[in-house]
């Protein structure tokens, strides 16, 4: 029976030590980039589950009040809040340039607010949210909580803003003043939850 031809063995050794010297070689000179490897992948998983940091907004309703742009009461609201007051039935919209409702006429009279919007709903002819955004000079934070604190308001510095608020005969006041902006609102009888905060969040992101 005829013999089948094969690699020699004194060829295919020296083949196996080569390539196992050519592995060890890459090995070898794959070394040094391990920490490396080692440490992209961890900046990588610690950028994918890092929370986002928010840039700071841009274009705000504040922004562009405080600019001079002209605004309607439809932009200081969101989408959600503009549906609970008008799906109310009876709430009229009614847009003007009024100074704030604030029954603290002294703060109206300290502040000389420049007053570039005033939205008022009102039920069967009578107001019940009254909200004034006007421009303000830079000393007014302090001068709103000078001015408040001695009138029954309570007051804090959220976010860089001064805000105040009262309830008093059943009307809620809540004044807050930021980046030279007052927003003046005067709640009394019907309003959607948690109003004034919803609406300081629109106007200044």
């Amino acid at each position: 029976m005829a013999r089948i031809g094969g690699r020699n063995s004194w060829i295919a050794i020296p083949a196996g030590m080569v390539c196992t010297a050519i592995v060890a070689a890459l090995i070898w000179l794959s070394l040094p980039m391990v920490p490396v490897t080692i440490a992209w992948a961890g900046d990588t998983m610690r950028r994918a589950t890092a929370p986002r940091v928010a840039a700071p907004p841009t274009d705000t309703p504040a922004l562009r009040i405080v600019a001079g742009e002209t605004m309607d009461c439809r932009s200081i609201y969101t989408d959600s809040l503009w549906n609970e007051l008008t799906w109310q039935g009876k709430a009229v919209l009614d847009q003007s340039f009024d100074p704030p409702a604030t029954a603290v006429t002294t703060l109206t009279e300290v502040l000389a607010p420049d007053v570039r919007l005033t939205c008022a709903w009102r039920i069967d002819g009578a107001p019940v949210i009254v909200t004034t955004l006007a421009v303000v000079a830079a000393d007014a934070p302090a001068l709103t909580e000078a001015a408040l604190l001695g009138q029954g308001f309570a007051c804090g510095i959220p976010d860089g803003a001064v805000r105040c608020s009262r309830v008093l005969g059943g009307v809620t006041e809540v004044q807050v003043v930021r980046d030279g902006l007052w927003m003046s609102s005067v709640e009394s009888g019907w309003r959607p939850e948690r109003f004034s905060d919803r609406v300081a969040a629109e106007v200044w992101g």
